[in-house]
């Protein structure tokens, strides 16, 4: 029976078991060093601001795997011998595969910062970087003060879960504003606002020096490297982005760049063995999209296709139009297309920007200046609809199609305040300042 092994236990790795499962009655093993069962990584932070238990995190009961014949084996693979296709573990044992699946995921991004791996100085991405969290920041009496490096989607998580035990916390981020390689100006802007708004110590231009230690091992305080400025703090969060979880891989033969190189077909250069999820580098470009992204919604696709090329129908990982949902602090974000910041958008697209008095809501939707086609929106504290704009999208609807049509996107409760026709007035406002 062909023996289908599986590294890694997150959401790429447990969808493609699940479909080959379905599709197949192949042998298969999951490997994880990390927890015993899959759980949802995006909901560790309810567990920390007491919304949940681990145990509601976990989407199937641990009956779930024997039932399905789904092996689970826990442990750490130190090397990949290709040739005789066997995996050796840091514990000694080896297993052997006929073929193998990378779905190792992401770690945080260190660069190498004096003091990156004392006790206090964590992640938010694994279950121990909640343990290391439960440990190191019960409360606000053994933690009194946090200090978190690096502006993204992760960071602003960890801000809010400290927030919410009212911990304080200096957030560092070395952009002159709030994730504005990504968010245009308006955008990034009220983000910034909305962060101090929760008395949060927001230092926007600042980059970690070096983290300090006591007698103990342990984070005492961090120095800001613009300003020699010292912040006691207990606890560090590491939140500087996250790069493709490949190291054991450098004895190997497997192809890799930033991550594991694949095709199309989530093929690496070696037979028998594939990549997905976050660690799965494409080597040719899909559309604007970028050769490693580290969301969900990828990693499931990536599953889902690969466990029908596994089981003889081959088909190509298609993500189809961008799209990412994310929330800051208590704002819902979500953005489908193309949406660039300035520093990153090319000359012919433009952006229409409507933002609510309340500085908590806004909409930016890009489109292209000679033709009028959306090419994307973001959206700020307004629910759409995924699937409306999908269809936006591929139809190469124009911008005036869009704006005239907000509402068959709005996906907000029942009794919510709904803002198209004050979004709708603007636009027309913009439209005829410039043609007169």
């Amino acid at each position: 029976m062909e023996h289908i092994v599986i590294i890694g236990n997150g959401i790429s790795g447990v969808t493609l078991a699940r479909h080959i499962r379905k599709l197949s009655d192949k042998k298969i093993t999951i490997v994880s060093a990390e927890t015993d069962y899959f759980f949802s990584r995006t909901a560790i932070m309810y567990i920390y601001m007491g919304h949940m238990t681990f145990e509601h995190t976990k989407p199937y009961e641990d009956w779930f795997w024997k039932k399905n014949r789904i092996n689970l084996k826990n442990g750490y693979v130190k090397q990949v011998d290709t040739e005789n296709k066997t995996l050796h573990f840091a514990e000694g044992d080896q297993m052997t595969y006929d073929k193998l699946v990378i779905a190792t995921g992401s770690k945080p991004n260190k660069f190498g910062w004096p003091g990156q791996d004392l006790d206090g100085v964590m992640g938010m991405y694994h279950k121990q970087d909640l343990d290391n969290l439960e440990h190191y920041a019960p409360n606000n009496k053994v933690c009194k003060r946090a200090v978190i490096v690096g502006g993204g989607l992760i960071g602003i998580e960890l801000a809010e879960m400290l927030n919410s035990r009212k911990i304080p916390v200096t957030f560092l981020v070395r952009e002159r504003s709030f994730w504005n390689g990504v968010l245009p100006k308006g955008e990034s802007e009220m983000i910034n606002r909305h962060i101090k708004n929760h008395h949060i110590d927001l230092r926007l231009s600042k980059n970690l020096k070096e983290i300090k230690a006591d007698d103990n091992g342990k984070v005492k305080s961090i120095i800001i490297e613009e300003t020699g400025e010292e912040i006691d703090c207990d606890v560090v969060g590491l939140t500087a982005g996250v790069s493709p979880n490949i190291d054991f891989l450098k004895d190997s033969k497997i192809e890799t760049g930033r991550g594991v190189k694949v095709n199309r077909y989530l093929e690496t250069n070696i037979k028998d063995i594939y990549a997905i999820g976050d660690c799965a580098e494409q080597r040719e470009a899909i559309g604007n999209r970028r050769p490693i992204e580290a969301v969900w919604y990828t990693g499931r696709m990536m599953g889902e296709a690969l466990a029908q090329t596994i089981c003889g129908n081959k088909i190509k990982y298609n993500p189809g139009h961008w799209f990412n949902s994310a929330k800051f602090m208590d704002i819902e974000y979500q953005t489908y297309g193309w949406v660039f910041s300035e520093e990153n958008k090319k000359d012919e697209e433009l952006h229409f920007h409507w933002k609510h008095e309340d500085d908590t809501k806004c909409i930016t939707i890009a489109y292209h200046r000679d033709t009028n086609t959306f090419l994307g929106i973001n959206t700020f504290g307004i629910r759409m609809k995924h699937e409306t704009f999908d269809q936006w999208l591929t139809e190469e609807r124009d911008v005036d199609y869009v704006i005239n049509n907000l509402s068959k996107a709005n996906f907000d409760p029942e009794f919510y305040s709904h803002y198209e026709t004050e979004i709708l007035s603007k636009y027309n406002q913009e439209s005829l300042a410039t043609k007169l």
